[in-house]
């Protein structure tokens, strides 16, 4: 289930679950990336659509880095 706030869709942990499956399904490393991505899910409660890219969809996926300052978020 998704709900519209302020035009942002805001998901559910199941949906978190599912987006970041297909957000995934094209990584080489796809366990790392499946953790990765429901975690920045579950922070930001939005996925950009597709496998790769369309980050200004989600400006706070986009936006947090790890402790090395690299990007967090596949």
């Amino acid at each position: 289930m998704q709900v519209l706030f302020n035009s942002i869709k805001l998901y559910k942990l199941s949906d978190c679950k599912s987006k970041c499956a297909y957000r995934c399904s094209k990584a080489g490393w796809h366990k790392l990336c499946l953790r990765a991505c429901n975690t920045c899910c579950e922070r930001c409660n939005c996925v950009p659509p597709g496998t790769a890219g369309n980050e200004d969809v989600c400006p706070c996926y986009a936006k947090m880095t790890t402790h090395g300052g690299r990007h967090k978020c596949p």
